[in-house]
């Protein structure tokens, strides 16, 4: 029997014939294939400025830093994600001050932030965890109040929507990732959203050394660059991605149907007013079972995965109860456009067969 993988790339000859004619071209580093992959990806989310980086983290990193975050400063965030996120900011030197999720959609509890700001406060850092958009226009209400800037991590989530506009577009900078297990990917690679041209103007330098011309150093910046080959395949890529995240909400909603009444598991909700791209889909299992379903799908060649098993609290912070139940009984079942059908059932099966015996 074939074995079901978490996740598996969605590449075709395009993206092979697209890398090719880069390789063949010569013209390998940040040349027309970065800007041409920039365009698409600024006009797919109608936002200004789209500009790529060598990862989604050295993107966060310098939306971060296009803020002005500097040492001393607290950004608001979430304790369940990936360790990105927090990473950025410590990178800037700030505090990441965490806010316990809404353990319904995974994501930062908007009624819970304002308790935590204090005058060292300077932004609010979201994650759309797993493709699942936050609860956007509470969130940017409590940041207007406060004067705090809005930085968006979409890295799980292009595509996704609230109220009908793209996430990505409501932060004062935002973030993606390409990495290969994303809704798209071109292997590594990254990409910072705004609408300000100061902002986009410094993050283009930054990304190069600090220079504007070659050897003309303006800034302090860094090797951040997107290659030529990666934004090949992410051009074509782009072609595709209202087909792979239609396929994905498919397989959830196929999937939700097959599990749908089955005791010991909470299937994912999806927000009211939201597309979810369901970059993961992910259940509570309940009771303690967690583990033991994680081993028995992988005996019958099913990967699943714990995103994420710890939060990543720094010592001395307040808990999070949610996230931590959350961290005991998360479990993300296979979901990406590859699988048929009689995949999805599979997996449902194997699933209700350890819970009902």
């Amino acid at each position: 029997m074939n074995r079901i993988n978490i996740s598996k790339p969605f590449m075709g000859e395009e993206e092979i014939e697209a890398v090719r004619n880069v390789l063949l071209s010569g013209n390998l580093v940040q040349g027309v294939k970065v800007k041409e992959f920039e365009e698409a990806v600024s006009g797919f989310l109608g936002i200004k400025h789209a500009i790529a980086t060598s990862s989604g983290t050295t993107a966060l990193h310098l939306a971060i830093e296009s803020l002005g975050i500097k040492p001393g400063d607290e950004v608001i965030t979430t304790p369940f994600t990936f360790i990105a996120s927090s990473n950025c900011i410590l990178y800037n030197g700030a505090k990441p001050v965490f806010v316990d999720i809404d353990p319904k959609t995974f994501n930062i509890d908007p009624e819970k932030i304002e308790e935590k700001i204090t005058d060292k406060t300077k932004a609010v850092l979201v994650v759309h965890l797993y493709g699942q958009p936050c609860e956007m226009d509470k969130i940017m209400g409590v940041c207007k109040k406060h004067n705090l800037k809005l930085i968006e991590d979409s890295a799980q989530a292009i595509g996704a929507e609230y109220k009908g506009q793209k996430i990505g577009t409501f932060g004062d900078v935002s973030a993606l990732s390409f990495y290969a297990t994303k809704n798209i990917t071109t292997g590594e690679g990254g990409m910072l959203l705004t609408n300000n041209d100061v902002w986009a103007d410094k993050t283009r330098i930054r990304r190069q050394h600090g220079q504007r011309m070659i050897y003309e150093y303006e800034i302090l910046g860094y090797n951040y660059r997107m290659t030529d080959i990666q934004a090949a395949i992410g051009i074509e890529q782009m072609k595709k991605i209202e087909d792979l995240n239609n396929k994905r909400i498919e397989n959830a909603k196929t999937l939700a149907e097959l599990l749908s009444g089955i005791d010991g598991i909470v299937l994912p909700s999806v927000a009211p007013e939201t597309k979810h791209v369901f970059h993961q889909y992910t259940i509570h299992v309940l009771d303690g079972k967690r583990d033991a379903l994680k081993e028995q799908l992988n005996e019958k060649g099913i990967q699943s995965m714990i995103y994420y098993p710890q939060t990543i609290y720094q010592p001395g912070s307040e808990s999070c109860p949610e996230a931590e139940r959350a961290c005991k009984e998360v479990l993300s079942l296979p979901i990406h456009p590859h699988l048929k059908k009689e995949d999805i059932e599979r997996i449902a099966e194997e699933v209700k067969n350890y819970l009902e015996n």
